[in-house]
């Protein structure tokens, strides 16, 4: 494996701190363990958390002179099978590590890679984007749902990060509607499909094929939204798209039109009984 220089210092208190945050970060039980697995001293120095984690990663990598160690800690700590109990606080660290991580040209993935990313150089350039993208949806009048994600912690890299949020948004949506579990084009399916029974929700009555050409095209669009941004498998459009601000205004304009029409839906069989 190719040498990797040291994290600047402050990157790696940051790290630590986000890790080993007070209430929501690694427990104690958990730093001694990941650190023993991942054969790093842990110098019990301290007894904050993140500062213990400071302290064995800060030793391992003034004592290996390079971050290979502490970036492989990092993705053995991030592994996703660790945490499919936890997913929120997964994507919650996993972007806070990201910010930092975007300072030493690194990006933590979903699937708990390391891969090179975009280096930033300060807080004020993902600040200005935020700021920018920000005004422009609020002179389009977009979903507050929407804006949301318009952060510039997400936007350290690209505008990819905002995009991807803002549709997982949707899903969350619809799942808090419907109480249903599940993700994507299944979610989809489940809750708006009317083939053959009654749809947990409904755009309109459903009783024209006008209404009902709505309703299928609505699902569609949903679908559409979720395989290219939502595809849980392969990841490919996080990979391999560019996304710049011009796409980024235009995919949330859509997603805030999706918001709108999420806002005004209706639960069908209360409908057709008659309660609403």
């Amino acid at each position: 494996m190719a040498i990797i220089k040291s994290l600047d210092l402050g990157s790696l208190e940051s790290i630590c701190k986000t890790l080993g945050e007070t209430n929501n970060g690694l427990s104690g039980t958990e730093i001694t363990k990941y650190l023993a697995e991942c054969n790093i001293k842990d110098l019990q120095l301290n007894s904050t958390k993140w500062k213990r984690l400071y302290d064995a990663l800060y030793s391992k990598q003034t004592e290996d002179r390079c971050s290979n160690n502490v970036l492989a800690f990092i993705k053995y700590v991030m592994r996703p099978s660790r945490h499919i109990h936890r997913k929120e606080w997964f994507e919650n660290t996993r972007t806070e590590l990201n910010y930092v991580l975007s300072f030493e040209g690194f990006e933590l993935t979903e699937s708990g890679e390391l891969k090179q990313a975009n280096k930033v150089q300060t807080f004020d350039e993902a600040e200005a984007r935020a700021q920018n993208l920000r005004k422009t949806l609020l002179d389009r009048k977009i979903h507050p749902d929407v804006l949301a994600f318009c952060r510039a912690e997400l936007l350290v890299d690209n505008y990819f990060h905002a995009v991807f949020e803002a549709t997982k948004s949707i899903a969350e949506k619809i799942r808090v509607k419907t109480k249903l579990s599940s993700d994507g084009a299944e979610l989809v399916e489940q809750a708006f499909s009317y083939k053959n029974k009654v749809p947990y929700l409904a755009l309109n009555s459903l009783t024209t094929q006008s209404h009902q050409s709505e309703q299928n095209g609505f699902m569609h669009l949903l679908k559409g939204i979720f395989g290219t941004f939502r595809n849980t498998t392969a990841h490919a459009p996080k990979i391999t798209w560019n996304i710049d601000e011009q796409d980024a205004l235009d995919i949330l304009s859509t997603v805030s039109l999706i918001h709108r029409k999420l806002d005004k839906v209706v639960e069908a069989k209360k409908m057709y009984e008659g309660q609403i």
